[in-house]
């Protein structure tokens, strides 16, 4: 039996399967991964004191502008759920099962899919809050403002990405959700970034069927039952035929 085999089976067995999403489910719909991104933002400062919230604390109109340059493919939206999305959202829609999605991606294309379960676990470049009165503010108002300042209080907003420095305030409910599905299925990720790239380990000692699909090996090779070095789309269309 070959992998995508007993990844189908697996997942035909499976009545709650949780999904952890990584920056290469975003990259096929055409979105760069934002950490490949280049050289140094403001002074001597590094992409991770740049958008870390000590910065967006010191110099919040510094942190916009630099916010802005790297996240502004992004920002400028347009960009489509592809096939591994799909896929997701059809396991749902079509096949009756409960799907978890425990992304580590800030694009929102998993909510687009339709996918109604996503724990957006490193936060969303679709808003931005006010620390101070907490009111929230959608990505339109986002953008008629260089400096985007809270339209009850007057306070600078602060993306609802988490940023360096901060907590990632999902992560307790995500290895919750995964050591409590049937199946976990990585997608995408070079489980690189913790704690989030424990999850599959913490998964698979709780007894969760643990599948990986990505391009390359990675360090965790070893905390998976079917591994699969291949793109998400190409392999979600094959399992997708497989389950229909």
């Amino acid at each position: 039996m070959t992998a995508l085999d007993q990844l189908a089976d697996d997942i035909r067995n499976a009545h709650h399967i949780a999904v952890l999403s990584g920056a290469g489910m975003s990259t096929e719909s055409g979105i760069p991964d934002f950490r490949s991104a280049n050289g140094l933002f403001t002074g001597n400062r590094s992409f991770a004191d740049v958008v870390s919230i000590d910065y967006f604390m010191d110099d919040a109109a510094g942190f916009w502008a630099a916010f802005r340059e790297i996240f502004k493919i992004k920002l400028a939206g347009g960009y489509q759920p592809n096939a591994g999305h799909a896929f997701l959202a059809d396991l749902e829609k079509n096949h009756g099962k409960r799907v978890s999605v425990l992304t580590q991606n800030i694009d929102g294309l998993h909510h687009k899919a339709g996918s109604d379960e996503v724990l957006e676990m490193h936060g969303s470049l679709m808003g931005a809050t006010c620390l101070f009165c907490h009111t929230p503010h959608d990505l339109a108002w986002v953008q008629q403002h260089d400096v985007p300042r809270c339209r009850s209080c007057g306070m600078v907003i602060k993306p609802d990405v988490v940023l360096y420095g901060e907590a990632v305030p999902l992560i307790e409910p995500a290895f919750e959700l995964a050591t409590q599905a049937d199946l976990l299925i990585v997608m995408g990720s070079s489980l690189e970034v913790g704690p989030v790239n424990m999850i599959p380990l913490e998964a698979r000692r709780a007894g969760v069927q643990t599948a990986l699909i990505n391009l390359s090996e990675t360090r965790l090779d070893h905390a998976f039952d079917v591994r699969i070095e291949a793109g998400i789309g190409d392999t979600c269309r094959r399992l997708g035929d497989l389950l229909a």
